[in-house]
């Protein structure tokens, strides 16, 4: 079969990073603007996810955020990247979604994730450990899909009939690749937490899919963890906020993203530092693109979904605006994975 080349498209991942300095607040209002600002620069769609217990971040409901950036946005698709479906039951999901569907026509997601989303004990308080393993994930999936296809006259999520939103299985595993592959849904592949993972998690979902209404050929999103500056020493600078709130977090010792002063005087300013998140791409346009479409052509990928967490909303935006400025030079991707 002849590869098609295509262009890929890029957009945004937002887990709304609370500051040292600020609050849930000021981050959720900060994402709002954000989104204002990228749907102008061309972006494809805006995510948020779901994130309980965890004080650096304040994305918690994305059926409320994402309403709301919907509402103050004209173009981009905006969703959840994702819903951790064990924490709900799948017609409170249907009718949420279906009522977002309704309200933004044509613009919505939903990301269906299988995570638990923050610490046992703060996850314990939305469902306990046996209503969430009762069913097996796939069956939830199944059933959630099922509320968007009912034809009866006593529908169970009325909102949800003839309002489905387009609907993506998230993970970073095997197991969750193949679930997408087996439903016929496009496939999220979660690089920035487990970039190891990312090109056999592909290729596995590319060898179980089977094509449906939802979905006729497979989708690919990858998503990755991208700080970009105009010259390396200020992109490192920025970097090193993740940095050190990544090495307090593995101490066990979780921060809020601190100032890059306060980062650099403890020494993560620097390139090629021990205690470097996983999968993220740090440098100016020049250097993250290559990487970037390298990463593309690994995996095939339609789409990079962009994760950048650096202090001040102003670095956050010119990380964006560099980066789409670049990526309208990005090569095209084929139409398959090439080989790892």
């Amino acid at each position: 079969m002849t590869n098609h080349s295509r262009p890929v498209r890029i957009s945004v991942l937002d887990t709304s990073p609370i500051s040292e300095g600020s609050n849930a607040r000021m981050a959720l209002h900060s994402s709002v603007e954000l989104a204002q600002r990228v749907d102008d620069l061309g972006y494809h769609r805006y995510w948020v996810p779901e994130h309980h217990g965890m004080q650096g971040v304040a994305s918690a409901a994305p059926a409320v955020v994402a309403d709301r950036i919907a509402s103050v946005t004209r173009r981009m698709r905006v969703g959840a990247g994702g819903v951790m479906l064990p924490n709900h039951a799948p017609v409170v999901v249907a009718e949420q979604f279906g009522t977002l569907e309704a309200f933004h026509p044509g613009r919505i997601d939903l990301g269906l994730g299988r995570a638990l989303g923050g610490p046992r004990e703060v996850v314990d308080r939305l469902r306990s450990t046996r209503e969430r393993t009762a069913v097996p994930f796939e069956g939830r999936v199944r059933e959630l899909l099922a509320l968007f296809d009912a034809d009866n006259d006593r529908p169970a999520a009325v909102p949800a009939v003839g309002n489905r939103p387009e609907i993506w299985m998230l993970g970073s595993s095997d197991h969750t690749a193949r679930i997408a592959g087996d439903l016929g849904l496009p496939f999220a592949a979660a690089h920035h937490l487990k970039p190891m993972s990312t090109v056999d998690a592909v290729r596995v979902y590319l060898q179980a899919f089977r094509p449906s209404v939802l979905c006729p050929r497979p989708k690919i999103l990858i998503s990755v963890s991208v700080i970009v500056a105009p010259n390396e020493e200020h992109a490192h600078w920025l970097a090193g906020s993740l940095r050190m709130k990544t090495a307090c977090r593995r101490q066990g010792q979780p921060i809020r993203l601190p100032s890059p002063q306060r980062a650099a005087a403890h020494g993560y300013a620097i390139s090629q530092h021990p205690d470097e998140p996983v999968g993220l791409f740090v440098g100016t346009p020049s250097t993250v693109l290559p990487k970037l479409e390298a990463l593309a052509r690994a995996t095939g990928a339609d789409e990079l979904l962009v994760k950048t967490d650096v202090y001040h909303p102003d670095d956050r935006y010119s990380s964006y605006e560099l980066l789409m400025t670049a990526a309208s030079h990005m090569r095209p991707t084929a139409s398959s994975p090439a080989a790892p």
